[in-house]
């Protein structure tokens, strides 16, 4: 219920302040696993992958955001996990596998984080989806976090790993990791 009251609220909010457009919410399925890999532009980023998705979307935050006082339990309220920040943290990556599994839905930032826009990005995205056999929907935010100005949100259709992984090279993950970056970055530039 707590879910479903902040995510009309931020859909309001999104829509009125940023202009809000979601293009291609079909291309995600609408049961089972399901991985939402998207680009990292900002703190906002978060809501914007998730506000206008039918299906509850979960993300990592990291762990400091989990003590601060109403913000930590409210984000975990909606579907967020704790991280530790300087690594890939087996336990997320663990935690993260079992919630998949179990048909869910989880936000990612393969970037890592927002300073790193073009540069390699993390395999953990990568690796949450060879294991747990979820389909990866790549995310494409589009425009900047002005007020009143237009953000765009984009999902493309699932990327199609299964060659990659059934050939299980040693770069295996790095090449899903790859993949799903191409997907994103083709997004962005057909949909500005």
């Amino acid at each position: 219920m707590l879910y479903l009251f902040f995510r009309f609220l931020l859909r309001v909010l999104y829509t009125v302040l940023f202009r809000l457009e979601a293009r291609g919410r079909d291309n995600i399925p609408a049961d089972g696993p399901v991985i939402l890999a998207s680009n990292h532009l900002s703190n906002f980023d978060p809501p914007t992958v998730g506000v206008k998705v039918k299906r509850k979307v979960h993300f990592m935050a990291k762990e400091e955001l989990f003590k601060i006082p109403v913000f930590g339990p409210g984000i975990r309220a909606v579907g967020a996990f704790p991280v530790k920040r300087g690594g890939v943290s087996k336990d997320a990556i663990k935690s993260s596998i079992a919630m998949v599994k179990e048909g869910n839905v989880l936000g990612i930032f393969p970037e890592g984080s927002r300073n790193n826009q073009g540069g390699a990005a993390k395999k953990g995205a990568a690796m949450i989806a060879v294991r747990s056999g979820a389909v990866v929907v790549p995310v494409a935010i589009i425009g900047k976090y002005k007020l009143f100005s237009k953000i765009i949100v984009c999902y493309g259709k699932p990327v199609d790993l299964t060659a990659l992984i059934e050939q299980n090279s040693p770069d295996m993950l790095e090449q899903v990791t790859d993949a799903i970056m191409a997907r994103i970055r083709e997004l962005a530039a057909n949909n500005r």
